[in-house]
């Protein structure tokens, strides 16, 4: 039924023992600092200002530094926040979408108590041509508040596969209320068929003086669709598991990269022994969908099952925070022993 079958051991009494289950090897941190400052596009937003003005601004694609540029001028005749002070305090923000975790977000200065702000400032990214084409960019202008509350002044978002880019002048456009696309369609990842099962300690009947009996946990991970295409070409993904708290090398498995394809199917299956049925309420399965790349690897999406209490053997921990969808899928593998259960979960950032 699958191309291949690993099986590693899940060592939980060392993690019992060890005092900081939360923080463990590098290649967890890798996950953590590529998802955990995903923010959404309209993160903050506490204002409720209709969208007003417009916004100059110039793009260019540096060839040889292999560089996109928006280079932001002014805006003119933004919505005021502060009606009794009659203040707004803008700055500009953009995205490349839809994976606005890849290259994440530029901003401009905050130029304070004016609606007509002049930045004339430079926002780049580091991306390959055939790469940025298959974007949109996300212009949007927001007032700046001390405590965070930032309010949307307005947006505008180009198709970068249609922009004319002999046109390198600076251009005004109008600001927009917030798009469909953006709002809705940002976050979705691709969805992962996969089947999950639990065999109980001593129901295998290989007990041995040396080994104690315990359980394991068997994951299936069929494929997955709908996989965010970084290049024309499509791309090539492959799929990384762990068993949390244990980040080691002796937890970490992952599939073979299937090349040129957003609906990959792996079916691979791993099985980690060294399970226990109490574990089951501790431990969490981390599945992380990634791109692969010669000198580094982009993180897609992924999903997490456990029963999302945010507690490991006691512990607080950030990366027990299984969807309501997840730890459906994990209870229904607990309440029934050596069968196969079956799902399809979307992928998230994590």
């Amino acid at each position: 039924e699958s191309d291949t079958a690993s099986e590693i051991s899940f060592q939980c009494n060392k993690h019992k023992k060890t005092p900081s289950i939360g923080s463990h090897s590098s290649d967890m941190a890798s996950v953590s600092s590529v998802s955990g400052s995903v923010l959404s596009v309209y993160s903050g937003d506490f204002g409720s200002v209709d969208a007003q003005g417009t916004v100059e601004f110039a793009l260019d694609y540096d060839e040889k530094n292999r560089e996109f540029q928006v280079h932001v001028s002014q805006c003119k005749d933004l919505a005021v926040v502060d009606e009794k002070k009659g203040r707004s305090d803008p700055y500009v923000k953009t995205y490349l979408l839809p994976d606005k975790a890849r290259m994440g977000k530029r901003k401009t200065s905050v130029k304070k108590r004016t609606v007509n702000p002049v930045y004339n400032e430079v926002l780049r990214y580091k991306i390959e041509k055939m790469v940025l084409l298959i974007q949109k960019l996300n212009l949007s202008v927001w007032h700046n508040d001390p405590l965070g509350r930032n309010s949307f002044l307005g947006e505008i978002e180009i198709d970068l596969a249609s922009w004319d880019w002999s046109n390198r002048k600076l251009n005004w456009y109008p600001l927009k209320p917030r798009s469909l696309s953006a709002v809705n369609g940002v976050d979705h990842r691709g969805v992962m068929n996969l089947s999950i099962k639990y065999v109980p300690p001593g129901s295998l009947g290989k007990v041995c003086p040396k080994n104690p009996p315990s359980g394991e946990v068997h994951i299936w991970v069929k494929d997955v669709k709908d996989l965010l295409q970084l290049r024309p070409s499509g791309v090539d993904s492959f799929v990384k598991c762990y068993v949390l708290p244990d980040t080691s090398k002796k937890s970490y498995q992952k599939t073979r990269v299937i090349k040129r394809d957003t609906n990959p199917v792996f079916n691979h299956t791993i099985v980690y022994d060294g399970f226990h049925t109490e574990d089951l309420k501790d431990a969490c399965v981390e599945l992380t969908v990634w791109d692969h790349e010669k000198l580094t690897n982009h993180f897609l999406g992924g999903i997490r099952l456990g029963l999302g209490t945010g507690l490991s053997y006691g512990i607080s921990v950030d990366w027990m925070d299984s969807t309501q969808e997840e730890v459906a899928f994990w209870q229904e593998m607990m309440s029934a022993a050596n069968e196969w259960i079956e799902g399809l979960l979307p992928l998230r950032s994590l």
